[in-house]
């Protein structure tokens, strides 16, 4: 691995959803990352271990946390690692020896990363949730949908991986950062509730303003206004428009056939509804391909609205390799793109346990490791794939 974190030791405490997906976006930019899994590893709701790709690129140890000697595994990892993610409820890693003040004492130079939904304080802080929960409360649900329909779910991309993991990643980095100058690590605490409200700060100066109204669908960026739209194409497809600059816009009409029509300006909101009509009529007019191939090339800001299985082979995606093939499935390659260390996908998804060995070897902890299997602190994966 040649990638900017190569050097760097991450211990993942096993959970689901955010916390893994930062891990697996460190181990993608070179980072030794170990998984802590349990000795029964919870089933990914998406599929099994081979296919579970938010572990690509990791190592995976199994320990029994509940065992007496389970913390001090723990521990002895994290006095060797620069980075420890975990993605329980608060309170979690503390009752099991494992909390902040336990490894920060081992290791003063921790970055030690908690990935919560509600965050370490605050009256909901204790309570369960998922995305669809915090990006409600966050604000970044309401705005979502259709004028007069109700809310519509942005898969989990806003939350957990937009407003948490990615959030998690550029706090363990910028502490990494300060403990690499200083010598002293710290907690980052993630809140995906504080996450995806940061990524609605652009909004709230209209807001402030008067400029945003609080109707769905209404607005310049929400589907409000028909140069910011998708629309149906006579096979059924999409086409997505977002010709919001003047001259953008220009060509939009020139390539639909309506430059010289009788059409309302662009920004006259009272004649949204009748630009709306007729953007709708005309893309009906012609097939996804058809529009597509007449809009190739163009700045009208029109593009095709793919599924997951067409973005894999779009030509500019293919052409950039957005997408790879590794251990039998076509995925998206390592993002962002360093110029000189670039990082790389490494190994599949391991099985839960399949490391044990090895890496409490390499870690400087091999001296306890017969002691650990022989009380089944520690074990190897004992199921197939």
């Amino acid at each position: 691995m040649n990638g900017p974190l190569t050097g760097v030791r991450v211990v993942e405490l096993a959970g689901i959803g955010p916390a893994p997906f930062a891990a697996m976006l460190l181990a993608d930019l070179g980072a030794d990352v170990v998984r802590v899994d349990r000795p029964s590893p919870s089933r990914s709701p998406l599929g099994g271990p081979s296919r579970d790709l938010l572990n690509r690129g990791k190592r995976s140890i199994i320990v029994d946390l509940k065992h007496a000697d389970g913390a001090e595994v723990v521990l002895g990892l994290a006095e060797h690692a620069a980075i420890l993610i975990e993605g329980w409820r608060p309170g979690v890693a503390e009752r099991l020896g494992i909390g902040p003040p336990a490894a920060l004492a081992r290791n003063p130079g921790l970055v030690y990363g908690r990935m919560t939904g509600w965050g370490q304080q605050g009256p909901l802080a204790h309570t369960a949730g998922h995305d669809i929960g915090y990006i409600a409360v966050a604000g970044c649900l309401h705005p979502i949908g259709r004028a007069g329909g109700p809310p519509q779910i942005p898969l989990n991309l806003v939350g957990d991986f937009g407003g948490g993991a990615l959030y998690l990643v550029v706090g363990c980095l910028a502490a990494l950062h300060v403990a690499r100058s200083t010598g002293r690590g710290q907690v980052v605490d993630a809140a995906i509730v504080d996450g995806a409200a940061h990524l609605t700060t652009m909004f709230c100066g209209p807001l402030a303003d008067g400029g945003w109204r609080a109707e769905r669908g209404s607005n310049l960026l929400d589907g409000g206004a028909p140069f910011y739209d998708v629309y149906a194409t006579a096979d059924d497809g999409h086409m997505a428009v977002g010709a919001l600059e003047p001259q953008f816009y220009a060509e939009l009409l020139r390539i639909l056939g309506l430059a010289d029509a009788d059409l309302p300006a662009q920004h006259d909101v009272s004649g949204w509804p009748v630009l709306r009509d007729r953007f709708a009529a005309t893309f009906a007019t012609r097939t996804r391909a058809e529009w597509t191939e007449l809009f190739d090339g163009t700045d009208a800001c029109v593009a095709p609205v793919l599924s997951l299985a067409e973005a894999q082979h779009h030509p500019h995606l293919a052409a950039r390799a957005t997408f790879e093939d590794h251990f039998g499935v076509r995925q998206p390659a390592v993002a962002p793109r360093l110029s000189r260390t670039p990082g790389a996908i490494g190994d599949g998804p391991p099985m839960p346990g399949a490391h044990t060995q090895t890496v409490l070897t390499e870690w400087g902890l091999g001296a306890h490791l017969e002691r650990w299997l022989g009380n089944a602190v520690v074990s190897q994966a004992r199921a197939a794939r």
